[in-house]
Order: C-alpha cells, then sequence, then structure tokens
C-alpha cells in the first residue's frame, strides 16, 4: 500500500496530552530524530496557554537531546522508562517532575506486552527502509520496538537518509513468545540469527513517514585518562590470569561491556593483550572501540542491540558496510540481555559502578544514594547471569573527596550474591570463595584507595558482629561526612564506638 508523507510537525499534533509514545532505537541510535522535537513545541506552546501536556514515553533505552532533551526541557514527559542518560531529563527526574522507573532492560518488552503500562497509541520507528507491505529496516539500535510496533495503534516512520539500504541483513528481530507458550531460545553462538532480518508490521498501521537525514549525534568519547588506562590493564590482567590459569576454555568466552570511558578503555586494553585469544561478544552496546577490534580481527563477532558509535565512526562504518555485514548483529532488547542467552553463553560481564561497598555491594544508579545519574540498563541482566561478572570504577572521585568504596552503598542495585570482581585503579579483589569478612579484607587492600583504607579497616574492626559485621548507625559515615563538610576523609567513626 502506498503510505502518506508528512511533516514532522503534522505528525505531531496527532499526538495528545495523555498518549503513550514508544520509540525504537537503543542510545541515540534507532531514535527519532524529528517528531519529538515538535511534540515539544506543541507542549510549550499548551503549557504557555495554560492548558496540561505530557506524554508517557517508553523507550529501548537512552534516547538522545532530540528526544529526552527537548522533551524535559518543554516539560512534556509524564511516565518514563526504562534507562536515561540526558541532564535536562534528569534534573526532572529528580524533581519528580517525570515519574521514571528503572527496568531492567530485558525486562521492559514483555512487561509491556503483559499489559503492565497500559495502551500504546503511537510507536516512533527509525528506519532505513520501508516496503509497501510493512517490511521494515531499521536503523542502527532496535531496543524494544518489535514489542512497541505490535502494540501500537498507530504507527510513524521517520526515514532517515543517512541510513543505507544495505543494512538490510544485519538485524535479527525475534520475539519470544509468552509464557505459558514460550520456548527455548535457541542461539547457541553470538553469531547465530534466529528471527527476520527486517522487522514486519501491519501495514494499516503506518499513518506516516517522516523524511529525515540526520546521524545519531553520538559524541566521540575523551581518550582515556590515566585512571581509566589503569583500570582497563587491571581488567585485562585479570583476564588473563584466568585464561593461563585454566579457569576460562581454550576458545575464550564472549564478553559484555557497558558505556563509557572505562569500559572504551577496557576495550583497548583487550584489543592490544598478545596473550588472549580473539574473541566474540554478546553485548548490548557496541563502540567505535569495538570497530577497532573488529578491523583489527582481535573481536570476531559481535552480537549487540545497539551500535553506539560516534558521527565520524558510524561514517566509517557505512563506507566499509561491506566488510562489518556479517561481522555484527543487532537484536532487540529482549534478545540481547537476554538472562537465558547470556548463561547459555556464558558471557563474561563487565560493567562501571557508582560506588561499591567492603561486602561486595554495587551502586549502579543513585549519587549519594538518592540522585538518579541514569539507571541499571543492562547491568543486572548480565552480572546476574554471567559467567564472570566484573564492576569496575575508580577508587576516588573530585579529586579524592569521595571515596568509590564505601563502608556499605547508599543504594543497592547489585548485592555481593551476584558480584565476583571488583576492579579500581588500585586493583583487583576477587571475591569468590569468599565470606563477607574476607571480602571485606580484599576489596580494601586491593581497591580501596590510600587515604581510606584506614578508615575502612577501622569501620570494619568496629563492626556490630555478625557474619556481615555491619554498623547499623555508622554506615553511612562517608556519605554524611561528604553532606557535611564536602570530603569524605573526614568521616569520624570514633563518635559512632
Amino acid at each position: 500500500m502506498a503510505f502518506n508523507n508528512m511533516t514532522a510537525q503534522e505528525a505531531a499534533q496527532m499526538i495528545k496530552n495523555g498518549d503513550t509514545v514508544c520509540t525504537s532505537g537503543f542510545t541515540a541510535p534507532g531514535s527519532p530524530k524529528a517528531i519529538s522535537q515538535h511534540i515539544a513545541e506543541i507542549a510549550e506552546k499548551e503549557h504557555a496557554e495554560g492548558r496540561p501536556f505530557k506524554i508517557n514515553l517508553f523507550t529501548g533505552a537512552s534516547t538522545s537531546d532530540k528526544v529526552d532533551g527537548c522533551l524535559s526541557r518543554a516539560n512534556a514527559i509524564n511516565m518514563r522508562a526504562p534507562y536515561q542518560n540526558v541532564p535536562d531529563l534528569r534534573k526532572r527526574i529528580n524533581s519528580h517532575d517525570v515519574h521514571y522507573f528503572d527496568r531492567h532492560l530485558s525486562e521492559m518488552s514483555q512487561e509491556m506486552r503483559y499489559g503492565f503500562y497500559g495502551k500504546v497509541d503511537y510507536a516512533i520507528i527509525e528506519a532505513a527502509d520501508v516496503t509497501p507491505d510493512g517490511e521494515i529496516v531499521l536503523g542502527c539500535g532496535v531496543g524494544n520496538v518489535p514489542t512497541y510496533a505490535a502494540l501500537a495503534d498507530k504507527i510513524f516512520i521517520e526515514l532517515n537518509g543517512k541510513l543505507p539500504h544495505s543494512l538490510l541483513g544485519m538485524h535479527d528481530i525475534y520475539m519470544p513468545l509468552d509464557p505459558p507458550y514460550r520456548r527455548e531460545i535457541p542461539i547457541y553462538s553470538p553469531s547465530d540469527r534466529v528471527g527476520s532480518p527486517v522487522l514486519k508490521v501491519d501495514p494499516r498501521k503506518i499513518v506516516g513517514i517522516v523524511h529525515t537525514d540526520s546521524y545519531d549525534g553520538v559524541k566521540p568519547f575523551t581518550a582515556p585518562d590515566e585512571v581509566s588506562k589503569q583500570i582497563g590493564s587491571n581488567v585485562v590482567s585479570f583476564l588473563v590470569s584466568e585464561y593461563e590459569s585454566g579457569r576460562l576454555p581454550k576458545e575464550f568466552l564472549p564478553l559484555q561491556s557497558g558505556v563509557g570511558n572505562v569500559a572504551n578503555a577496557v576495550l583497548y586494553d583487550l584489543g592490544e593483550s598478545t596473550r588472549l585469544p580473539n574473541f566474540m561478544m554478546y553485548t548490548e552496546v557496541i563502540q567505535d572501540a569495538v570497530l577497532e577490534l573488529l578491523k583489527k580481527g582481535k573481536c570476531t563477532f559481535a552480537s549487540t542491540c545497539s551500535m553506539t558509535f560516534s558521527d565520524q565512526t558510524e561514517e566509517e562504518l557505512f563506507r566499509d558496510l561491506h566488510y562489518f555485514h556479517d561481522k555484527i548483529v543487532i537484536r532487540p532488547a529482549e534478545i540481547s540481555n537476554n538472562p537465558e542467552v547470556i548463561r547459555r553463553l556464558g558471557v563474561i560481564a563487565m560493567n562501571t559502578a557508582i560506588e561499591a561497598d567492603i561486602f561486595g555491594g554495587v551502586n549502579s544508579t543513585h549519587v549519594l544514594g538518592t540522585r538518579m545519574m541514569n539507571g541499571i540498563g543492562g547491568s543486572g541482566d548480565f552480572t546476574r547471569n554471567a559467567f564472570i561478572s566484573i564492576f569496575s570504577c575508580p577508587s576516588v572521585s573530585k579529586g579524592g573527596v569521595i571515596s568509590n568504596i564505601v563502608p556499605m552503598v547508599a543504594h543497592p542495585d547489585h548485592s555481593e550474591h551476584s558480584v565476583d570482581i571488583i576492579v579500581t585503579d588500585q586493583g583487583i579483589a576477587d571475591l569468590r570463595h569468599k565470606d563477607p569478612v574476607e571480602r571485606a579484607y580484599e576489596i580494601i587492600n586491593n581497591c580501596a584507595h590510600p587515604d581510606y583504607r584506614p578508615l575502612l579497616l577501622d569501620y570494619l574492626n568496629h563492626g556490630a558482629g555478625g557474619q556481615t559485621p555491619h554498623s547499623l548507625r555508622a554506615a553511612f559515615e562517608f556519605h554524611n561526612a561528604f553532606n557535611e563538610t564536602g570530603d569524605m576523609r573526614n568521616a569520624d567513626f570514633a563518635k559512632y564506638f
């Protein structure tokens, strides 16, 4: 059937206050570039005239300033899930202007299908191509759009002229059945394909095609600083030790890596290692460093939910797409992050922490326990199901006034039951086969900054007894000291004991 071409403004005018809008994409890749900006303009106009205007916005993960940024500045978001990373939205969340619920990324699609979040009015899908019978070649990020497209009453397609039609074949669109009919997901290697290269939708639901011409706008990561380089070196040293001791199979295992400068530093170090074999990745996001690893042959295949490349690297990808086409597969989030598949493949998970405590708990989401940073993302999906789960962070932040190793995390996202290894610039703590007190000494002696080790040992040695000797009165003294004096080194445990 022939589809109706329309402007982004015309599409936005169809969306009303209270509607639920779901988008394609996972991080900026695949996210809308145009319609959302005009929704923000409508919200600003409505608010100026004294009328309410907010939408419920569900995505694959974070988006970009063209979605979360402009809509947040217009105060146009009511509910938001499952993940975000835009400063303007973060401000709205922490001031309760947006009802944000932080979800494991593997769960969002199925919870939508189960009806937990109500009906979907509109889906906005970025595409490289669409056929008259509703077969869509998606962009560089998939996210949860197979479910959103199936549930939506109406669909807008943002047809992006920057996306080559030759992306056809790089996607693997698979949606599992819901209980009690669900079967195993037949992925036994990261390179297995089990679904369709296109997203198939009912063409009658496509109410308009909006033409865009824009890269994703992902900024290049800054060059790793010395702390990030040291963390990367420590992670690789640990993997080399595990491999050479025989605790990893000779074929090695697939890797998952989180997002950011530390993650990029780890990947670059892996690319330089001559003591580790070539490897595959089964992950949720691949960054610029992974494209380099694929070019060098160090990474032989990458399964992902999103190619989160800087604009320059995205251009390089498109120029050489014939080379990368059979080395990358892009999947929906509930497959890329699926616990069943992660456990089966034996994925080694590498994620970052805001802070870790001396018994192995990790806070991934809340600064000082109260202010949402980004969200749990896929770290829980991978951490709880990995062959080995690694968390890394700098030992200190803000010039040393914050210790990222604390007596007790101020917001628990991952308990000690899920965390195997903690790595900082100071060293490596192997928490496996250790009781809580043994873990505490391992973390303090190997991962804490020297300025904080005496304080942490003082806390541990004056604990309240029991298997995990926390002092409930003193557990947040580091955080209290920072809030009161601006420096965690001013923590005073003597007043509690």
